[in-house]
Order: structure tokens, then C-alpha cells, then sequence
């Protein structure tokens, strides 16, 4: 049933969208910046639309290139809940939106504010349907259930997030065997790991073993569970279970990984703030980002020479699964005023030239299977990480996300709840009791608004 897709959404079902926005802090409608191309010209016969995107996403570079390629002007709109609230609810919505598959798909489309996008699909000569990876399913959603039914989006690329990098010379430093580039190691292994590779002077950490904290605790904790052989939410979505004996394996294994201050946690932020600075300046031994990474490693070839890529880990009797984390791409909502030139910069953005040049850098594997000759492949150090990227896409699979909570409200709860685990001050257990409280209450609400 897809009782969601008919009438327009009502405002009291964007008060769950506010929720979430007011939950995870969402910045002032006046912070958002504004970048423009001019007046278009030419194929497009003066077309124009707006993007919802983080600024880098789309750079003045790209809009000049739309507007020469395409003839389409493009307005560039800061990526903000709070302002998507107010232009979707004043019926003035932008055409195309930024979002992680992975976690808003659901969220988007049970609210009825989302395209379905298969019409457009089923038209497209660049876009077809046998040439997209399985991990664009993350942009599917039946009205129940995440990876089936229309597609609401499409990922720019993706990784398997699981997967980690690793630097060969730190492991060299400190004796420690390199982790297979077939096999998986168990969760357990990677955090013994970090323990040996971790660097400390003067009472502060130099190196760190290993960090893994994925893209964000919400959707980690999710795979975690599923990496433990369970479910995290009920089969209906409309809770939360961190007392099963899988959600509780993956939740111990996570709060160790903090208190052994091996990595980056709550309780010891990284100053970088990202993973990304530290690895390649050769003070992190491990970085659970994915392939994704990459693109930023082939930028240091020094670095890129020594590092290596892994398997997603495994939990001890539990099944081998590799999903995406993330899936970052766009939407268009329902109420777009120009679905037809968004259609055409949608095409162009996830199947020309942009993508063209996102695979070559390796940021991501490409969601186009077609694109995938493009990446990184020149080198002997990018051959062997390629070649491992290859072997993990067969265990991808989708880990479903409820449509009731949007994950940056239950980052914010968890964000609050967590560090007194982390910190010894309460057990596992009082950890688990107190996170069913505070994301079930989320769930109801968020269920009760969707209907």
C-alpha cells in the first residue's frame, strides 16, 4: 500500500521534519548562502532550477558548465532542514535536494513529499535501469520497505562503508599482521588491532589505532546490528530494540571501542573532525570510511603507497554483509515547478561529465556500472584496491532504515545518551534502557504523523 503518494502533503506531516531539523540543531534560515549563475542561455531555452546541495557539491565550476552544456541556469540553495521545511510547506519547493539515501529515502517518500522517479527512469537513455548498481536500491522504498519498490532517488556514488583502510608502514611500526584483503577479521580483531597500533605521548594520542564511527552513529549502530545477525528496529519500523542479544553485541562493541580510546569517539573528539586530514598525514593506522576515501589518499601518493584496503569486518558467528552507509545523492520533490530541466540536470549530474570526473578521482565507486572502468586503476597500489573493491560489492546488501525518525534527531538523542557508557558512569545495559526511551518516544511521534 502507497496510501502516502496521493494527496498533497499536509503540513502536520512536516512537523516531523521540523522535529528532527530542531533535534539535530539545524542552522538559521539567514546562514544560507546563495550561488548563482546569471541568465542561461542557449539549448535550454532559458530554463532554470534550484539545487539543495551542500556548496561543494555544486560549484560555480559546475553551474558554468550546466548553463554551456545544457542551456539550464542553476540556483544553488545551502542544504538546510529548517529552510526545506519552510520552502516545501510554502508550496515553493527546490527542484532537486540533497540527501543520504540510505537514511532519508524512506523518511522523504512516507511523507509524500518525494517523486517517484521510475516514469523518468523508464524514459532515460542515460540513465537506465540495467546500468544502475544495486546500491542506488538504497533509494527505494514500497511504502514499507527500504530496497524494493519506486526509486525516490539515485546516489551519486557510494561506498561500502564498512570497509577500512589501513597504513602498511604503521602496522610495520608496530608488528602488527596486515589484515586480509579477502577474508574478513571480526570486530573483535580490528579493536585488538587498534590497540596494538595506537601512539601515545605524554598522556595524548599521537596516532591513532583505528577509527570507526561510520557516517554517523545512528546509521552504524544500525549496521552493527545487522553485522550481529539481528535487527535493530521491529519488523514494522516503528521501534527501537537495543536489549536483543544482536543490538546488544553491537552496542558493547562500540562503547569498548570508546573506552579504550583507541579512536575518535564522544569522549575524544578528533580535531580534524573527519577522518580524512588524519589518515593521510600518517596519524590514524585504520579509517572505517570506505572506498570513498580514496579520493582523498590517491591525492598523496606517498601515503597512497603504503595504504591498503580491507573487508568489512565480521562479528564472530554473524553474517558477511557490506552496505552503504550513505548513498549520498538527490531527490526531486513532489511540488517542483520544473521537474522537466531537473530531470535533465539529474540525468547530466549522475551521468555525464560530473560523474564522469567523480569516478576518475575515486570519491566513490560510481552508480553506474558502465563508469566503473573510470576508476583509479594506474597505479599498482590502485590496481590491488580496486581489485578488493570488486570482490566486496558481492556481499552489498541494503540495511533497512525506518521512514518514522530522521536520523539527525536520533544522532542528537544518542549524541546525549552515549558518552556516560562511554565514560564507565552507567552500564551497557542502563545504556540500551535509556536509548529505547529516547528514540521509541522519536518513533511514536514520528509514526503518529506519518499515519
Amino acid at each position: 500500500m502507497r496510501s502516502y503518494s496521493g494527496a498533497a502533503p499536509s503540513r502536520r506531516r512536516f512537523l516531523a521534519l521540523s522535529a528532527g531539523g530542531a533535534a539535530a540543531g539545524a542552522a538559521a534560515l539567514s546562514g544560507c548562502a546563495l550561488s548563482t549563475a546569471g541568465a542561461a542561455s542557449g539549448g535550454g531555452n532559458g530554463e532554470s532550477i534550484t539545487m539543495m546541495v551542500e556548496l561543494d557539491d555544486v560549484s560555480p565550476e559546475l553551474i558554468q558548465q550546466a548553463r554551456k552544456e545544457l542551456g539550464i541556469r542553476i540556483t544553488v540553495v545551502k542544504n538546510d532542514i529548517t529552510r526545506l521545511i519552510a520552502m516545501l510547506t510554502s508550496g515553493n519547493p527546490p527542484d532537486l535536494v540533497r540527501g543520504l539515501g540510505a537514511l532519508d529515502a524512506p523518511y522523504f517518500a512516507a511523507r509524500g513529499v518525494a517523486e517517484d522517479l521510475d516514469p523518468y527512469f523508464a524514459k532515460s537513455t542515460i540513465l537506465r535501469t540495467d546500468d544502475l548498481d544495486p546500491a542506488n536500491d538504497v533509494w527505494r522504498f514500497d511504502g514499507t520497505t527500504q530496497g524494493q519498490g519506486p526509486r525516490y532517488g539515485m546516489a551519486k556514488d557510494f561506498s561500502q562503508d564498512a570497509m577500512f583502510w589501513y597504513n602498511t608502514a604503521l602496522f610495520d611500526k608496530a608488528g602488527v599482521d596486515y589484515p586480509s584483503e579477502t577474508e574478513p577479521i571480526t570486530y573483535e580483531e580490528w579493536l585488538e588491532n587498534g590497540k596494538r597500533l595506537v601512539q601515545r605521548k605524554n598522556g595524548q594520542t599521537t596516532v591513532y589505532g583505528g577509527s570507526y564511527n561510520g557516517v554517523n552513529l545512528t546509521v552504524l549502530l544500525t549496521n552493527l546490528t545487522a553485522a550481529a545477525g539481528g535487527s535493530l528496529f521491529s519488523e514494522d519500523f516503528t521501534r527501537v530494540d537495543f536489549t536483543t542479544p544482536e543490538a546488544r553485541k553491537a552496542l558493547t562493541w562500540y562503547v569498548d571501542y570508546a573506552r579504550t580510546r583507541v579512536g575518535p569517539s564522544l569522549i575524544q573528539p578528533n580535531p580534524d573532525t573527519w577522518d580524512g586530514p588524519t589518515y593521510v598525514a600518517n596519524r590514524m593506522a585504520m579509517s572505517g570510511s570506505g572506498y570513498w576515501l580514496g579520493g582523498m589518499i590517491n591525492a598523496e601518493a606517498k601515503v597512497a603507497k603504503v595504504s591498503r584496503l580491507a573487508p568489512a569486518p565480521v562479528f564472530e558467528g554473524g553474517p558477511r554483509l557490506s552496505s552503504c552507509q550513505a548513498g549520498t545523492g538527490l531527490w526531486m520533490p513532489k511540488k517542483a515547478r520544473n521537474k522537466d530541466a531537473a530531470w535533465r540536470v539529474f540525468e547530466w549530474f549522475f551521468g555525464e561529465g560530473p560523474a564522469k570526473a567523480r569516478a576518475e578521482g575515486g570519491w566513490g565507486i560510481p552508480t553506474l556500472k558502465s563508469l566503473r572502468p573510470l576508476m583509479p586503476q594506474k597505479e599498482d597500489y590502485q590496481k590491488r584496491v580496486f581489485k578488493v573493491q570488486e570482490a566486496e560489492l558481492e556481499h552489498f546488501s541494503v540495511t533497512p532504515f525506518t521512514p518514522y525518525a530522521k536520523w539527525d534527531a536520533f544522532e542528537a538523542l544518542i549524541n546525549q545518551v552515549m558518552p556516560a557508557a562511554m565514560n564507565g558512569q552507567i552500564s551497557v545495559d542502563t545504556l540500551a534502557g535509556r536509548l529505547n526511551s529516547a528514540l521509541n518516544e522519536q518513533l511514536k511521534r514520528g509514526k503518529e504523523q506519518v499515519g
